[in-house]
Formats: structure tokens, C-alpha cells, sequence
């Protein structure tokens, strides 16, 4: 029993050892960099490769939006200053010289250095180490505050690890994009789901629901982080819930009902095709017409969203 005592404790030892690991400079600094390339990348979706030289401002605007995304949605849930990230002067100038280093070092160095694989990898690791910082100290704040309110201390959570994701609709429109089907609520992509998921696990501790101590769900939460995040980037694996999602909402959601349902008109359905086909040749050959036409018409309407999009 002495090795495995000796093996616990040192595994508590690695937890409490990263909560404690001071985030500034190295981790901001690594969010800044990864806000900053996806605000770069983002940019030409809007017709300009050289957005950030025609449009300084704004590039600099929407990138601030995404490095400090968490606390200006939290504190918005929260009904505190929205502005309250930006009284930090020290993180508003390291934020500023990423920002500027990204988009204007000559040749794109600093870009396309941080995006070699090593050097990203080791980026994403960091930026996942914070994430579940931010997680687990936006659940702590929020059960603090309101201790019986858990869909709020939830949702505090999760915008703190996943905030820049829902402040992306935001940034978008900054630069002139306006986007509204692309937010999370309709697509949330796995960053979100994970966030929810060890938010929820962060708040079952607070409540003693959790078989084990806070140490032990931050270093679970930190090292499921690391693995999906190697997996996405080494295997291609973006979205590990998706299969249980597929599954979950066949049995609960109404698919298995409507695959039925289906199955159950197309026969009817088929039967009758002939039938009709030999007594309604005008109105066919109509509805074809009109089909033809509306679908035109509906070309037109998405090429002119689109162009207006571009």
C-alpha cells in the first residue's frame, strides 16, 4: 500500500503543482497568439487579404474581443462591467504586441511560425492547461456567487473556457461580416462541449457528487484536455462526442420515430406514382415548371447572400 500511497500523492502533487502555475506571461501569451491567428485567419473571408494594413483598427478591435472573449461574457451573465478585462493595462499591452507581431513582422514570420506543428502543438497544450484554469475558477467565482443557481454556474463555465467561440459572431461583425447561422448554439463545436462537460464535472465536485477531491478532477480535466487536443491535431479526430450524439438523438430525439414514420409513407407513396403519373401529365409537367423556377429563384437569392457575405 506504501508505493500506491506514494504514487497518489505525487499525482496530487502534479494537480495542485499546475493550479498553481502562474499564467502570466507564457499561457496569456499563448491565448493571445492563437486569438490573434484566428482573427488573421478569418480576415479574407471578407475580400481583403491585406485586412489588417486597410483596416488596423478593427483588426486590433475584433482581436481584443477574442483574447479577452471569457470575462466580458461572464461578467455580461454576471450584470458587471462588460469593460472590466480592459482596466488591466499589463494584459491589454502584451495582448496589443501579440497582436502587432502577428500581423505585421515582416514576412509573416511570427506567423508562420506558430503555426509549424511543433511549436502549435505546444501552443495548444498550453492553451488547454489554461482552459481548464479559466473552467474551474469561472465555476468557483460562480457557485461563490450563486450557490443554487446551477445552470448559471454551468454556463459561467463554459464561456470561460469556450467564450471567444461565442464572442466569434461578435468579432465577425466588427470586421463587417455579419454571419448569425455560424454562432455555437447552432453548431457548438467540441470545444464547447468539452467545456461544458468538465464544468459540469467542476460543479458536481462543489457539490460532493464527485468520488474524488478537486485535485483529482482538475488533473482528469487537464489530461482529457491534452488527449483530445493531440488526437485532433496528430489523428484528425475533431469531435469524439458526435458518434454519442448521432446515437443519443436517434433513440431520445425523435429520429428512430421519424426513420419509421418514413419507412411506413414510402410505400404507399411509391405504389401511387403510377397511377398518377397517368392521369395528372399537365399537372406535372406544372409543377416541374414551377419547381424549376423557384429553385432559380432561390440560386439567385443565395448567390446574391453570398456575394453580399464576400
Amino acid at each position: 500500500m506504501a508505493p500506491m500511497n506514494e504514487i497518489s500523492g505525487s499525482i496530487m502533487d502534479i494537480a495542485q503543482t499546475l493550479q498553481k502555475i502562474n499564467m502570466y506571461p507564457y499561457f496569456d501569451i499563448a491565448n493571445y497568439i492563437l486569438m490573434c491567428c484566428i482573427v488573421k485567419e478569418d480576415s479574407p473571408q471578407i475580400g481583403s487579404q491585406s485586412f489588417s494594413r486597410r483596416h488596423p483598427f478593427a483588426c486590433w478591435l475584433a482581436s481584443m474581443l477574442m483574447c479577452f472573449a471569457g470575462p466580458i461574457i461572464a461578467n455580461c451573465l454576471l450584470g458587471e462591467s462588460i469593460v472590466a478585462p480592459f482596466r488591466n493595462n499589463r494584459d491589454i499591452l502584451l495582448a496589443t504586441a501579440v497582436w502587432y507581431i502577428i500581423n505585421y513582422m515582416p514576412w509573416d514570420l511570427a506567423y508562420r511560425a506558430s503555426k509549424f506543428v511543433p511549436v502549435h502543438t505546444v501552443i495548444c497544450l498550453m492553451k488547454e492547461l489554461q482552459r481548464a484554469r479559466k473552467i474551474s475558477d469561472g465555476v468557483a467565482f460562480a457557485y461563490k456567487l450563486n450557490p443554487r443557481a446551477y445552470l448559471v454556474v454551468l454556463a459561467i463555465g463554459v464561456v470561460k473556457g469556450s467564450g471567444y467561440l461565442e464572442m466569434k459572431l461578435f468579432e465577425r461583425l466588427v470586421r463587417g461580416l455579419w454571419l448569425p447561422a455560424s454562432n455555437e448554439c447552432l453548431k457548438p463545436c467540441f470545444t464547447t462541449k468539452a467545456s461544458c462537460l468538465i464544468a459540469a464535472a467542476f460543479l458536481l465536485e462543489k457539490l460532493g457528487r464527485l468520488p474524488c477531491s478537486h485535485d483529482g478532477a482538475f488533473l482528469a480535466a487537464v489530461l482529457s484536455l491534452f488527449c483530445f487536443k493531440l488526437a485532433s491535431k496528430l489523428l484528425h479526430i475533431h469531435d469524439p462526442f458526435r458518434p454519442f450524439e448521432s446515437v443519443f438523438c436517434t433513440v431520445l430525439l425523435g429520429g428512430l420515430v421519424d426513420a419509421i414514420r418514413r419507412a411506413a409513407e414510402s410505400s404507399p407513396a411509391t405504389a401511387a406514382v403510377p397511377a398518377t403519373g397517368k392521369t395528372s401529365g399537365g399537372q406535372q409537367q406544372h409543377q416541374q415548371q414551377k419547381d424549376v423556377s423557384d429553385g432559380t429563384a432561390n440560386g439567385l437569392a443565395r448567390d446574391k447572400e453570398q456575394k453580399k457575405n464576400d
